[in-house]
């Protein structure tokens, strides 16, 4: 007597959807990798169109995000980037029409160079494979992600926050119309559809081989989560604990604009300034004119006892301050004396996205820029320039803390690889 086989539990149908959809993945990767240029910006341009088309169906699914959120309390930072409006959407339309006018990256050559041994040799740009892609919150990332991936011939797996998953849909969808348009299978671009936090592990495992690269776009748990457990690759996007120094030399009014644009235009970016650092000899006559415009806007300051002798009504600053990415409209100030304090502060507490500084010291500028360490170092310009769109990148799909194996804004060109394509004329070596 034959015993019934067990039925499948819910983790293992998921874990066989998961890996079924890995393979049809590949297999897009390849068709998409062999399509031409042309074919792909197509793709793009077609998710542009549908996506306009879609706007009154995306706009309702996002209100709906939000109501949901609104109800289990979430945040204002949180709830400011899942929010979409009619300008943030054209924003995202704009975003992939921009990507689908840039410059193809796949079969670029890079270099070319004959050694010795007379064989021409070139290095040439090639698309990484199949990526997964784990994000929180932002469903422009759902558009963003997707078009730089078909951009540089990826195929991609969306797996996106519970809390956004109707506006992420509602956004595939009309990726998906795009890519068909184009004559390329819609499993290019693959979104994960249900709020089983399992379907996460299942993708930390590769599906099975599946996935080439994994990127992780969210908060510091999600980031910590998937570079403990992935048994693939993973290009990382920590926190931003970004800082303007503002030098001795730096002009006031510059400084001042400057300092309230990175904390105060947007606070829930990435790129938000999260510490202002004042040069001693600048602070008597500057601190108190910034410190105005950024109170003055609703921004709370949060200071050492140097800074708070110039801004009484800022709160002390306690040993978390200079290490945290608030997110929020909170800015903490510290006087430092000189150049080299202000570069010992941001080896210490930054996370290596964004550093700025304002000065007219050319000297100052250039050594700033030389050993500040991040992925974005600007020189009189806010930290909010820290977007790929602003690079020209037409888009991006996070801001890469990570040193390998791209560094700063991730576009197109940065989700590609290489190989070396090697033409002889019989050489065979002694």
């Amino acid at each position: 007597m034959t015993q019934d086989a067990p039925a499948p539990t819910a983790d293992s149908t998921l874990c066989n959807d998961m890996t079924a959809m890995g393979r049809r993945a590949r297999a897009a990767a390849r068709a998409l990798a062999l399509a031409g240029p042309e074919t792909r910006t197509r793709a793009i341009a077609g998710m542009a169109t549908a996506l306009r088309a879609r706007a009154s169906q995306v706009l309702a699914a996002n209100a709906a995000d939000l109501d949901d959120a609104r109800a289990k309390g979430m945040a204002g930072a949180m709830m400011d980037r899942l929010a979409l409006d009619e300008k943030r959407l054209d924003g995202v339309i704009g975003a992939l029409e921009s990507i689908a006018a840039i410059p193809d990256p796949v079969g670029v050559e890079t270099a070319r160079w004959t050694p010795e041994n007379g064989l021409d040799i070139a290095r040439v740009r090639t698309p990484i494979g199949v990526l997964a892609i784990i994000y929180e919150s932002r469903p422009n990332v759902t558009a963003d992600a997707a078009a730089l991936a078909v951009r540089a011939g990826n195929a991609v797996i969306l797996r996106g926050g519970s809390e956004c998953l109707r506006s992420n849909l509602a956004i595939h969808a009309a990726l998906t119309e795009g890519l068909e348009s184009a004559g390329l299978s819609p499993d290019t671009v693959q979104i994960v559809t249900t709020r089983d936090r399992a379907a996460v592990g299942h993708i930390l495992t590769g599906l099975d081989g599946a996935i080439d690269l994994l990127i992780p776009r969210g908060g510091r748990s999600l980031v910590e989560r998937v570079k403990n457990e992935a048994r693939v690759a993973v290009l990382g996007h920590l926190e931003g604990v970004n800082h303007v120094y503002v030098h001795a030399s730096a002009d006031a009014d510059m400084a001042r604009a400057v300092v309230l644009n990175a904390k105060m235009r947007r606070v829930s970016v990435c790129g938000a300034a999260e510490t202002l650092l004042i040069d001693q000899a600048a602070a008597d006559t500057l601190l108190p004119l910034i410190a105005r415009d950024l109170t003055e806007a609703g921004c709370e300051l949060r200071a050492d006892p140097a800074a708070r002798a110039l801004v009484p009504a800022a709160t002390a600053a306690n040993d978390d301050d200079w290490s945290t990415e608030y997110l929020q409209p909170i800015l903490a100030v510290k006087v430092v004396d000189g150049l080299d304090a202000a570069l010992d502060h941001v080896a210490r507490y930054g996370s290596g996205h964004t550093e700025s500084i304002v000065a007219s010291d050319e000297a100052a500028i250039e050594r700033f820029l030389a050993e500040a360490d991040a992925g974005i170092v600007l020189a009189n310009a806010s930290t909010q320039f820290a977007d790929g769109g602003e690079f020209g990148f037409g888009g991006e799909i996070g801001i890469s803390t990570d040193r390998l194996h791209a560094r700063g804004p991730v576009g197109a060109e940065q989700l590609t690889s290489f190989k070396y394509v090697i033409r002889g004329q019989g050489q065979t070596r002694p």
